[in-house]
């Protein structure tokens, strides 16, 4: 086997605030270098030449995870106006098709919307962004990528002929129509990936600019709410909101300001048929919900209509024309209650499991006596529920099919706390083999960042690992959302370095608590999640048998101090604006990158993506690169980058499912769970 191919060192050096900081593999940034290309080809090769003793087991979990999928499929159907609309997914086809029948599902011909398996031909990739049907149903906007960098091109068209309406509209965001059927408002993205602009669009006539957001914190998106009654422009950092709200009947008039923007202070609305019902947390960080009769209303005439709490935080209330859904986070987990019109009654939507993941559903009408809910979790595949408003009646639409014998009663899901070393309890979801021994192999993952919140989700992928005996956990570290907005505050900025510390601390709790040893645990991240593996394995090298960072945001000093980039600017509010000596100091402890040190690592595997925007390619490829300096063990460091592709990895659903075969097989080696072990 040859040997990995090693990058030439280039001398680029980088002053922060007196601190002189080697870059040696600054050269990597640069597409055009066609040492670029030989670079990461090389990696590829060389990580295609250690897992080749694996071909057999990456082969044999393709087919696992492939045979567990239904692979001709629907999800259920959802009506909107006078159609109903619908995904659709063939064997042996990468992507969806969108779908809608008039009238009836029985009986009805079939009219196809979009169908990314055309889309893709002769691409390697392709996603869709914004899908959208004019109000009376006869005309069509929607936006394809078709490299990963999020470069989207919106079409417009007519659908009884398919005849474009207008010329394609490039570097696109979202879209959104207005009442008449002939009025589109869209956004566009600047050179560095941000919605910036808002553009009417009377088809016929050229677009004119409503609105542009100068500061780089902001992005801009349209949408309308739920009644269709307006159309609705949000502008916000990750710490500030405000929208602008239009009569859709009126496309002409000018938008109008509903609550001024306030640092800090973020919210949405909806339409509630008497007002905006708003979602706001200007008294507190778990937010609140106001009525506001009219834009502009100053706070004095604001009516609440649900208080702030510190023990929960409201992550979403929808608008109905008789009742409303409120969404709530409660330690850690998702509630739903539904109030009917007047708040004569509320009622809680039950979830029967301790550990699960719920979310709405598709509701497009105003006017219905339904609601529709989506629930899942470690055990329970996706299952769609409608729920009757008056009688609290609800019944299964649909659970996602499991092939292959599947049974739930054969796992156990549960959710463990260990102490932070400040005492704070951070908790742990696992799954595993219900007659599993005490200890097992474990496959612990996380996030912490944005808020955000770690989905307990299904995957059908997983019991390839399961099967075999090893535990799937996440660790609910500070940062992400689980825990409400102050779970949030106390992993970013200054207080980042915490995120890592939970990660550790849980890690640490499961070989204490008997649950697995550290030679039979393997972690993983992805995007900020591979910033936390990044600073986990130079602050604890010790901590696992090996470790997988997937698009991984490592080189956070060098990316945080280039605004050009994509991203960059709108996010010195997660992590630091580098610029400033003491946010470069906070940053400078802990980056990945600038960190790297001799140690004996473990066994690691990097991904990245040669179109990623979020996470640049060059990112992993130079941490790889600095990591091949200091590789001071016989175990293996692997690079692979995926050179059609975005943030995601492919987009196709088998080429997906090889890339997950891949990895898995990886994992099974490092604990001793493969057949064949690589030399």
């Amino acid at each position: 086997m040859h040997q990995p191919p090693i990058a030439a060192r280039r001398p680029h050096r980088v002053v922060f605030h007196g601190e002189q900081l080697e870059d040696d593999y600054h050269w990597l940034r640069d597409r055009s270098d066609a040492a670029v290309a030989r670079y990461l080809e090389g990696e590829n090769a060389y990580a295609e030449g250690v897992l080749a003793p694996l071909a057999a087991l990456e082969a044999d979990l393709y087919r696992e995870m492939l045979g567990r999928i239904q692979q001709t499929d629907l999800t259920v159907p959802y009506r909107r106006g006078e159609y109903w609309y619908y995904q659709r997914t063939e064997e042996g086809k990468q992507y969806p098709i969108y779908c809608r029948k008039r009238g009836s599902l029985d009986g009805t011909a079939e009219e196809i919307l979009v169908d990314l398996n055309l889309e893709a031909v002769g691409h390697s990739f392709c996603g869709l962004g914004a899908l959208t049907v004019s109000p009376d149903g006869s005309r069509l906007a929607y936006s394809i990528d078709h490299t990963g960098f999020r470069e989207y091109t919106l079409r417009v068209i007519r659908l009884a002929d398919r005849v474009a309406l207008t010329a394609p509209i490039e570097q696109s965001g979202s879209a959104a129509w207005a009442a008449d059927n002939e009025t589109l408002f869209y956004t566009l993205q600047n050179a560095a990936k941000r919605d910036d602009r808002l553009l009417r669009l009377r088809l016929g006539s050229e677009p004119e600019l409503v609105f542009e957001e100068p500061d780089e914190r902001f992005r801009v998106w349209v949408t309308e709410t739920r009644s269709r009654r307006y159309l609705v422009a949000y502008c916000a950092s990750h710490l500030t909101t405000d929208a602008w709200v239009l009569r859709s009947d009126r496309p002409a008039d000018r938008w109008e300001t509903l609550i001024p923007r306030i640092h800090d202070r973020e919210y949405d609305l909806d339409d509630s048929g008497d007002g905006f019902l708003v979602r706001i947390n200007d008294r507190g960080r778990n937010f609140r919900v106001v009525r506001i009769e009219r834009p502009g209303a100053p706070e004095t005439e604001w009516t609440e209509i649900v208080p702030h709490r510190d023990d929960r935080i409201i992550e979403g209330v929808e608008c109905f024309e008789r009742f409303r859904v409120t969404w709530l986070r409660i330690g850690g987990l998702p509630r739903a209650t539904i109030t009917l019109a007047g708040g004569a009654a509320e009622t809680e939507i039950g979830f029967p499991e301790a550990v699960y993941d719920a979310r709405p559903g598709v509701n497009p009408e105003w006017t219905t006596e339904t609601y529709r809910y989506q629930y899942e979790s470690f055990v329970t595949p996706t299952s769609v529920y409608q729920r009757e408003v008056a009688t609290g009646e609800t019944r299964l639409l649909k659970q996602k099919t499991v092939l292959g014998g599947y049974d739930p009663a054969r796992y156990r899901s549960e959710r463990l706390e260990f102490r932070a070393a400040d005492g704070t309890a951070v908790p742990v979801s696992l799954v595993r083999l219900a007659d599993a021994p005490a200890s097992t192999p474990v496959y612990l993952t996380g996030y912490g960042a944005y808020g955000i919140s770690y989905p307990i989700g299904f995957s059908s992928n997983r019991f390839s690992l399961i099967d075999r005996g090893v535990t799937f956990a996440v660790a609910h570290v500070r940062g992400g959302g689980e825990l409400g907005r102050s779970w949030h505050d106390a992993g970013r900025m200054d207080r980042k370095e915490t995120t890592f510390a939970d990660f550790v601390a849980v890690a640490d709790g499961l070989i204490a608590a008997g649950r697995t040893s550290a030679d039979r645990l393997v972690i993983e991240g992805g995007s900020a999640g591979g910033l936390l593996i990044g600073a986990v394995l130079n602050a604890r090298p010790d901590l696992a048998a090996a470790a997988i960072l997937q698009v991984p945001f490592v080189d956070v000093l060098n990316t945080m101090a280039d605004p050009t980039l994509p991203l960059t600017v709108g996010e010195y509010e997660e992590w630091g604006n580098p610029t400033i000596a003491e946010q470069y100091r906070w940053m400078r402890a802990y980056c990945p990158y600038t960190n790297l040190r001799r140690g004996d690592l473990p066994a690691l595997l990097v991904r990245g993506s040669l179109n990623d925007s979020q996470v640049m390619y060059w990112e992993p490829a130079k941490y790889v690169a600095r990591l091949r300096t200091i590789w001071d063990t016989d175990r293996p460091l692997l690079l692979i980058t995926n050179l059609g592709a975005g943030h995601g990895g492919a987009s196709g659903r088998y080429d997906r499912l090889k890339e997950i075969a891949v990895d898995y097989a990886f994992v099974l080696w490092r604990l001793g769970l493969a057949s064949g072990t690589p030399a």
